[in-house]
C-alpha cells in the first residue's frame, strides 16, 4: 500500500508542477513559439490526459530508481531521463522553445527532487 501511495502522491506532485510551469509560468513562450511555427499549441483535454499519464509513468520510474539510489542520484537520474531526453527530442523536432530552458531547468530539477523525496519519505527503500 505504501508503494501505491508513494507513486500516487509523486504523480500528483509532478502533474501539479507541470501544470503550473507550463500553463501559468511559460504558456506565452509556448504559444509564441508554436505560433511562429504556424501551428496551434496542443492544449485539448486529451493532451492533458497524456501529460497525466506521463506524470504517472515518471512517478513509477522514480519509485524504481529510488530503490537503487539515494535521494540526490535518484533525482538527477530521473530528471535526466525524463526531462533532458524529452528536451532533446522536442528540440530535434523543432517544437521546443529554447527560451524556456533557463526557467524549465531549475523548476524541473526541483520537480524531480521533490518527487523523489516524496517517494522515499512515503515508501523508504529497504
Amino acid at each position: 500500500m505504501r508503494k501505491f501511495l508513494a507513486v500516487l502522491l509523486a504523480s500528483v506532485w509532478i502533474s501539479i508542477s507541470e501544470f503550473v510551469r507550463n500553463e501559468f509560468l511559460l504558456k506565452s513562450y509556448w504559444l509564441d513559439h508554436y505560433g511562429a511555427l504556424g501551428v496551434v499549441f496542443p492544449s485539448a483535454p486529451i493532451n492533458g490526459a497524456v501529460w497525466g499519464l506521463w506524470s504517472l509513468c515518471l512517478a513509477i520510474a522514480i519509485y524504481f530508481v529510488s530503490r537503487k539510489f539515494s535521494l540526490r542520484p535518484a533525482a538527477l537520474l530521473s530528471w535526466f531521463f525524463a526531462f533532458v531526453m524529452m528536451w532533446l527530442v522536442a528540440g530535434n523536432l523543432g517544437v521546443l522553445p529554447a527560451t524556456i530552458l533557463p526557467f524549465a531547468i531549475p523548476l524541473s530539477l526541483l520537480e524531480s527532487y521533490v518527487a523523489c523525496w516524496i517517494v522515499l519519505r512515503v515508501a523508504p527503500a529497504a
